[in-house]
């Protein structure tokens, strides 16, 4: 078993240690007390954050950095020549001037309040010289990987020369866990020791603990614009959830398999079918499949359009769905209440519009009421954890997960590769 408790350290549900599955850096360090000094590290940190479209130095949001801190810091403190690699955005093998690592470097140097060294490659001569010069405690970040192809190919040479100045590999990336790239797969062939670090940790703890052992009732909120995108995790949590909740554009193309008209609003019709097999799936194995009973719908997708709110029985022809109704809203709420573990990812509606926020915003609500009840919130990457933010509700979450496509793979039951590829506990 993974986790067999999850165990609250503050009013924010910390993360707990992660047992009997993969190594993390404390226990390595508490294993080997003098392995990190003056030991270079080479630290995959997902820093793939946010630049303003008008100046591309500038960081919107900072929240993935922050969230490396107790790792960097951890290393500094053992006096380890900390190397750090990371991506940012999708500059498809070939340099980019707006997609350099130097805004990250300066803004983690000012959160860790010392310097921060940086280096204009991933890999070669120039960074080899970087590399011998770090003194204990010392911090490098690296340019970004996806500056070459070979990083998202794992080419096995790249994968190399990556690690070539690392005893130590740890992996604090969770965004890209489950992506077999060079540098967090490829370059765990070629350290000593490879371990998680604490964002990982905390990560893998929260939700492969929500999937193997949840304190029940255990309810999953699935949202989001398509079902398409989430079949896979609607079909492993109905063999683990009490109760499934199903709100955004995505209840539409349910509604079709009820024989219901939806007007405008979005269908993907080749997936009617399987909207209709979950639901029976669902009541086979006695889970709640919970649908919305109303709807907000508007005259256009414009954030000032005419809106109403409608049964799911009366949508208009010509108007087409953006938010759970009022009296869903108040449904959801109540059969949310009591529940012990909630996991939720995709918005209710197109939260963005304020009017058709209620439904997002008012789950959100509902989810921080439960953390303070002594439940476990887990919000799932994704829009859900902006909708989160928006409502200034990120501290009244248990967890909110940095990784949009691996928290679906973990809640799927996935193996990721960048964990599977870590040491055993």
């Amino acid at each position: 078993m993974f986790v067999r408790s999850f165990q609250k350290l503050s009013s924010n549900a910390q993360y707990i240690t992660v047992r009997g599955y993969k190594k993390t850096l404390e226990q390595l360090a508490k294993e080997k007390p003098n392995l990190l000094k003056n030991t270079a590290v080479l630290v995959r940190v997902d820093f793939n954050v946010p630049l303003s479209k008008k100046d591309a130095s500038v960081i919107t949001d900072d929240t993935r950095i922050r969230e490396a801190l107790p790792t960097i810091n951890f290393l500094t403190n053992a006096g380890a020549k900390v190397i750090l690699a990371s991506h940012c955005g999708r500059p498809d093998g070939k340099v980019n001037e707006k997609m350099r690592m130097a805004p990250m470097a300066k803004r983690l140097a000012e959160l860790l309040k010392q310097p921060v060294n940086t280096v204009g490659d991933c890999i070669g001569a120039d960074v080899d010289a970087s590399v011998a010069k770090l003194n204990a405690g010392d911090v490098l970040m690296l340019e970004n990987t996806r500056f070459y192809a070979e990083e998202e190919k794992n080419v096995t040479e790249f994968a190399q020369k990556l690690a070539k100045n690392a005893k130590v590999f740890v992996n604090d990336a969770f965004g890209t866990a489950h992506r077999a790239h060079a540098s967090t797969e490829g370059v765990t062939k070629f350290v000593d020791h490879k371990v998680a670090g604490f964002l990982l940790q905390k990560e893998i703890a929260f939700l492969k603990g929500a999937v193997d052992a949840p304190k029940r009732p255990f309810a999953a909120i699935v949202g989001g614009a398509k079902v398409s995108t989430k079949i896979p995790v609607i079909e492993s949590l109905i063999e683990k959830c009490d109760k499934i909740f199903i709100g955004g554009g995505m209840i539409f193309t349910f509604y079709r398999a009820m024989g219901l008209n939806v007007g405008k609003s979005l269908v993907e019709e080749d997936f009617i079918p399987m909207a209709k097999q979950l639901m029976e799936k669902a009541a086979a194995k006695g889970v709640k499949f919970i649908l919305p009973t109303d709807v907000v719908v508007a005259s256009e997708f414009k954030a000032d359009a005419q809106s109403k709110n409608v049964s799911v029985n009366d949508i208009p022809a010509d108007w087409l769905g953006l938010d759970i109704g009022s009296a869903s809203l108040e449904n959801f709420k109540a059969e949310l209440k009591g529940c012990k573990t909630v996991v939720w990812n995709g918005p209710m509606g197109v939260f963005e519009f304020e009017q058709f926020a209620k439904g997002t915003f008012g789950v959100a609500h509902a989810l921080a009421d439960i953390t303070d009840a002594g439940g476990i919130t887990i919000i799932g990457g994704g829009d859900s954890v902006a909708a989160v933010a928006a409502a200034k509700l990120d501290k009244r979450m248990s967890h909110i997960s940095t990784g949009g496509g691996a928290s679906l793979e973990m809640l799927e039951g996935k193996v990721l590769p960048g964990v599977a590829a870590l040491d055993d506990a």
